[in-house]
């Protein structure tokens, strides 16, 4: 039995939770869900979109399904208490999430399905970023009323803490190639130290190829000749942008699941938000959600389960009569839920 936190989120958070939940539980894995707020309804409930309760239930469980949560407008702050009456303050409650349990690195992969018009058809990469550092990391203030300043911050620790994850995750998936995404040619310090550190990780693994490139040049060739790329290795910000990208070139954010770990934690959530315009309406693509529990299931040993949700999803995209909009079809979310049921 695994016991697993389930943060139904905002939005259309509840309605491909809720889709995965019945597709995990059609494989026949057992497992009990414990259930946690954040987002909104935690507001509501606790006063704050981050409450502590959740952070412990995810860190006692060590794994948790996560739906999409609504980022608040710029100047909102989320603040989390500890048993020590100590707070800390966060910009949002996605990055007070990771942050709160330690989470270093994000992994998103991302590949093309059979069935949908995509504009790379042959894509397949998995965009794995370091999550602490960089730009992201909130440091930012005023200078004046007119400026505003932020700092990118790098550090070896971190930096080869996350290589470490990536090459290793390429050796255990029978990857082949890792590049390392950067713009060390401008900003020589950060990126520069990021690039250097990643480097000397690669010499561990002498059986993964690997290589690197600049940033606007990776952009460049994943518009053109998306297909040469495999696992993609990069800081905080780029990671952000380049995952979005590769969802596009793929044909939807509907197709492109995640996950963040940590050492003790793994969080696994789409890449797509909240929609709060389409939420409620049953027909928002449930996929990446789905995907993100076959993540969860490889995470947690179930391995045959793990493959037959990907295949259930695939063969479902494939034959293309059931599919919600985005993918050209006009089935609702339970619709085509139910189908991915039946082809398990």
């Amino acid at each position: 039995m695994h016991k697993i936190t389930v943060i139904r989120g905002d939005g259309i958070g509840p309605e491909v939770c809720d889709a995965a939940i019945r597709v995990i539980e059609a494989t026949g894995v057992k497992c009990q869900w414990d259930f946690a707020l954040v987002g909104r309804e935690a507001e509501k409930e606790f006063g704050t979109p981050l409450p502590a309760q959740t952070v412990e239930k995810i860190r006692a469980n060590g794994v948790a399904l996560k739906g999409p949560v609504i980022i608040e407008k710029m100047g909102d702050k989320v603040v989390v208490s500890h048993d020590d009456h100590t707070q800390r303050v966060y910009s949002n409650a996605n990055t007070a999430l990771r942050i709160e349990l330690g989470a270093y690195v994000n992994v998103r992969p991302l590949r093309a399905f059979e069935g949908v018009q995509a504009h790379a058809p042959k894509l397949d990469v998995v965009v794995i970023r370091e999550l602490t550092e960089d730009l992201y990391s909130g440091y930012e203030h005023c200078i004046g009323d007119d400026a505003a300043e932020a700092i990118k911050i790098t550090t070896r620790k971190a930096t080869a803490r996350a290589a470490r994850f990536a090459f290793e995750y390429a050796v255990r998936r029978w990857r082949r190639r890792l590049s390392i995404i950067h713009k060390a040619n401008v900003l020589q310090l950060t990126d520069g130290l990021f690039l250097r550190t990643a480097r000397e990780v690669a010499e561990d693994y002498p059986k993964i190829k690997c290589d690197d490139e600049m940033i606007d040049s990776c952009v460049y060739q994943l518009a053109c000749k998306p297909e040469g790329w495999d696992v993609l290795l990069m800081a905080n910000q780029y990671g952000d942008i380049i995952s979005d990208l590769c969802a596009g070139l793929v044909g939807s954010f509907g197709l492109a699941p995640g996950a963040s770990f940590g050492d003790d934690v793994a969080i696994f959530e789409a890449a797509h938000g909240a929609a709060l315009d389409l939420a409620g309406q049953n027909k928002v693509n449930p996929a990446a959600l789905i995907l993100c529990g076959a993540m969860l299931m490889e995470h947690l040993e179930e391995f045959e389960a793990a493959q037959r949700i990907r295949d259930a999803v695939k063969a479902v995209i494939k034959h293309g009569r059931i599919v919600t909009p985005d993918l050209g079809g006009s089935a609702k979310t339970t619709a085509m839920t139910n189908v991915i049921i039946d082809h398990l």
